[in-house]
This record gives structure tokens, sequence and C-alpha cells, in this order.
């Protein structure tokens, strides 16, 4: 027959030790040891041999229990490291819902031509008919278009060929006589301003003015002429 002897340190008593159909179990903080003694019997062969198991309890030492400040510390510096990149990472995804900037700053700026020289209003007349309508560098380097009026006169306004749904440039078509964005079929009339969406709203405005025969784009913060409301872009 087994039998079962419980041996424990002078400092824990018999009630932080308790037994169940399952095992034997020790208070909070001490690890509870079992040793298996085997007594083989002297007599015949068939006699039962006794087992015997001794469990003793010890108490845990306190340095080993988890400090749970040090747990949250880490646990913070890990989130930092995680964070940090992974913002990095999302911002360039972010910026491509937001509309794409227009306009420009508080001074105005020279229009410069495909290769980055700048345009002299007279040269500019000679080799683009009335009617005509070509993509500069306007503010904030927006690709901006120089309007030829009918009478052969460079128009007083610019128009900002950066459409207003997803910020594709937006080509003058001149056989349809408007602006036909590629992208999604957002279409602007001849001054810019928006007949047909997706595309929420008329094209930026920007001054042409001519100082010293250069082109010059100031930004435009007036009424929009074409709508009679205020400029959304300034």
């Amino acid at each position: 027959m087994a039998t079962l002897s419980i041996s424990t340190p002078a400092t824990t008593s018999y009630s932080q030790i308790s037994s169940s159909n399952s095992g034997i179990f020790a208070g909070p903080g001490q690890l509870l040891a079992f040793l298996p003694l085997q007594n083989h019997g002297r007599g015949h062969s068939k006699k039962k041999q006794t087992t015997t198991t001794i469990c003793q309890a010890a108490n845990i030492a306190a340095d080993r229990v988890p400090d749970m400040g040090k747990r949250k510390l880490m646990n913070l510096l890990l989130l930092g490291a995680i964070s940090l990149p992974t913002a990095g990472m999302l911002g360039p995804y972010a910026s491509f819902f937001v509309p794409p900037g227009s306009g420009g700053g508080g001074g105005g700026l020279i229009a410069k031509d495909a290769i980055g020289n700048d345009i002299l209003a007279t040269q500019w007349l000679k080799t683009h008919p009335p009617g005509d309508k070509t993509l500069a560098q306007g503010l904030k380097g927006d690709p901006t278009y120089l309007v030829v009026e009918n009478d052969g006169q460079l128009a007083t306004y610019g128009i900002n060929a950066v459409c207003t749904h997803l910020g594709c440039v937006v080509p003058w078509n001149a056989a349809e006589n408007k602006f036909i964005c590629p992208c999604h079929g957002s279409q602007y009339n001849n001054q810019g301003r928006v007949v047909r969406g997706p595309a929420p709203l008329s094209l930026a405005l920007a001054h042409a003015d001519v100082v010293d025969d250069k082109i010059v784009f100031v930004p435009w913060v007036e009424t929009d002429f074409r709508s009679g409301e205020n400029p959304w872009w300034a």
C-alpha cells in the first residue's frame, strides 16, 4: 500500500498546505518538492512494494518575484519602438488622401518655361497664338496655364492645372474647348471653372502680371470672378 508523509520547515503551518483528489498545494510564495521513495520488501516476491512520497514546501526568494514596475516600463519602451517607425511609414499614405496644395506663398514668382528659363511676355506672345493655353511653372512649383486671350493679349490670370479631385494634371483640350482630366473624367471650362465631377471645386487661379517684360505669378486672394465667391485655395 502507498502512504503519503508531509514534512515542512518549522516556519510553515499545516494550514498552508492542502490536499485534493488531484494533488497537494502549498500556500502563496511556496514551492512543493516531491521526493518519491521506494521501500522494497525482503519477503516473498509476491509481497506488495511500499512507496513513500515526501512533500516538502520551501519559500521562494523575494528577488525572484517579477517587478511589475519594470514590466510596465519595458512594455512602454516596446510600444514606443514600434509606434515611431509605424507612424513614419503611414505618413506618406495618409498624405495621399489630403487634397493637394495649390496657390503660393506671400510673394510673386517669375513664371518659367519647360527648361527652367524665365518667360518673357513679348517672346511668349510671338510664339503662342490667341486662345492658346500652355503650361508654365507656377507658384509652389504647380503647373499653371498661361492664357492668351482672343485679342492676342496675355490674360491677367493663370490657371492652376492640378485637378481638385485627386491631384492629376489636367490637360487643355482645344477641340472640346475644355480642360478634361484623364484620371477620372472631371471637366472644367476654358477659365477653369468646374462643369463636371467628380472634382468638387474649380481650378485655382493666380495673378499673371508683367513686370519688366517678365511674367510674374502672384497669389490670388480676391473674389473668384468665375463664381463670385471667396477663393477656396487662399
